[in-house]
């Protein structure tokens, strides 16, 4: 088993955590179990499994749009624009809807989940970046170290959690996934998945996905062209990772490295 990836170790000394943490947290790696075609010019924001197809946000103002894809060809099947002065940010179902996020805009949207006809509006404060949601919560990231907890119904904030790796804050959560109880979340900038405990905070484990598609074989020389978008098929237990501007969807399988 390869030893874990320097990226990790550099995240880690970089200040969103410490050296226990490396120590104490098990890390993953991964193996690829599928690769598939993904629009090269979406700057993903929100992924989510639904009914056999994957869904997605895409940012960047006057581009922003909402998608329901073909896991096989990367097909766009359905799409809507968001308002050409919105910064489009995470997504994730509720019931029959759909709820996406915007940057600065403090600003959400729900949407029909099969006809992508808006329904309304939500406001938050500060800004926008992941969502997620399981039978219970809806959970929203905001670019810091805090997960702030939805009623999934009003919408309205009933709390906040605080990331943290051995005690020390993990800041820069981006796009969010529940998977099998526990809230995976992207760490902006890096190739670092974050596995966390929803009702503690606590970081359960680091999935390092250094490699899964070096910055020479993403097709652009954009720097915000990171690894961001996990999405998780319940049914078939099947993890799905992309990035921004990436050509490629992944399907993985998570390996823990030995001694971790």
């Amino acid at each position: 088993m390869l030893k874990p990836a320097a990226a990790l170790t550099a995240f880690v000394l970089a200040g969103c955590a410490c050296n226990a943490a490396v120590a104490a947290i098990p890390v993953y790696g991964f193996i690829v179990k599928n690769t598939y075609p993904h629009d090269p010019q979406a700057f993903t924001q929100g992924l989510f499994f639904r009914d056999g197809h994957l869904f997605e946000t895409t940012g960047l103002t006057g581009r922003s749009t909402l998608r329901r894809l073909d896991l096989k060809t990367g097909k766009v099947l359905q799409k809507t624009d968001l308002p050409n002065d919105v910064f489009g940010e995470g997504s994730t179902a509720v019931g029959d809807n759909i709820l996406g996020l915007t940057w600065q805009s403090k600003t959400g949207y729900v949407f029909d989940a099969k006809t992508f006809t808006m329904k309304g509006k939500f406001p938050y404060e500060g800004e926008g970046w992941g969502l997620a949601s399981d039978t219970k919560n809806v959970y929203m990231s905001d670019g810091s170290a805090s997960i702030r907890v939805l009623d999934p119904g009003s919408l309205k904030e009933v709390r906040r959690v605080q990331v943290t790796a051995e005690g020390k804050p993990i800041d820069s959560l981006n796009e969010l996934e529940v998977v099998d109880g526990e809230l995976y979340a992207n760490v902006w900038g890096t190739d670092i998945i974050a596995r966390i405990d929803p009702g503690s905070g606590k970081v359960t484990g680091w999935i390092d996905l250094t490699n899964l598609l070096p910055r020479e074989k993403r097709g652009t020389n954009s720097a915000d062209a990171v690894l961001n978008g996990i999405a998780y098929d319940g049914k078939h237990r099947k993890l799905y990772v992309t990035g921004k501007f990436w050509p490629k969807l992944f399907e993985i399988e998570l390996v823990r490295f030995e001694g971790r």
